[in-house]
């Protein structure tokens, strides 16, 4: 239950890690860290993604009911903001799945009920401090995708940026998941940039190859 976000400061970028406790219970939410009503709203979020997931993620109708939840952002730092969204979802689904994060991986973006992934602000400084960090794979939102423009081209040819449009992708790039087709179905490639270039999927490519009507 633990992942690495990246969040974006007055100071500037910086990574945020996210733990997820999980104890027998009665279905309570815990947040702790700091938090502002931001990122108190984007946990409620997470939950309602997972919990909208569940014959999905292989757990049981009232697996909710049943078990306490813990999340905890460590430092003693004020935090707040919607960005958080995707790294409490998956921190959450890690720990009820009981399977690791991968932690060359970090992620930012905020998520819906039904997992949608929403754009954010602090692109630049985000992709800095993941850099710094020695991250080599980060996931961000696929309408975040214009603003890779303003990244240094040394930290573009230094990652893998992977662009997101639903939360199912995050976890089958984040988690350590032996079988994930048989969670999320067949793979279909992402957009991704790897040594700073754009790699599409083969039928976006075609779809954007085809001449438009005059």
């Amino acid at each position: 239950g633990l992942t690495t976000g990246l969040a974006y400061t007055t100071y500037g970028g910086t990574t945020l890690e996210c733990e997820v406790s999980i104890v027998t219970g009665k279905g309570k939410l815990v947040i702790t860290g700091l938090l502002e009503k931001g990122m108190q709203e984007s946990a409620q979020a997470a939950m309602s993604y997972i919990r909208s997931r569940q014959k999905i993620l292989g757990l049981e109708d009232d697996f909710y009911q049943n078990y306490d939840f813990h999340i905890h952002f460590p430092e003693f730092v004020p935090k707040d903001g919607p960005s958080a969204g995707i790294t409490m979802a998956c921190s959450i689904a890690s720990a009820l799945l009981k399977i690791p994060v991968r932690r060359n991986v970090a992620m930012t973006g905020e998520i819906t009920l039904r997992g949608r992934v929403m754009p954010i602000g602090g692109l630049k400084e985000k992709m800095l401090a993941a850099h710094r960090a020695g991250i080599d794979t980060v996931l961000i939102p696929q309408e975040n995708k214009k603003d890779l423009k303003d990244i240094p081209k040394p930290i573009l040819e230094a990652m893998r940026i992977v662009l997101i449009e639903h939360m199912d992708q995050v976890l089958r790039e984040a988690l350590l998941l032996s079988s994930p087709d048989s969670l999320f179905g067949a793979r279909t490639a992402p957009v991704e940039y790897r040594n700073g270039k754009l790699i599409e999927p083969p039928e976006e490519q075609e779809d954007r190859d085809v001449p438009k009507p005059t």
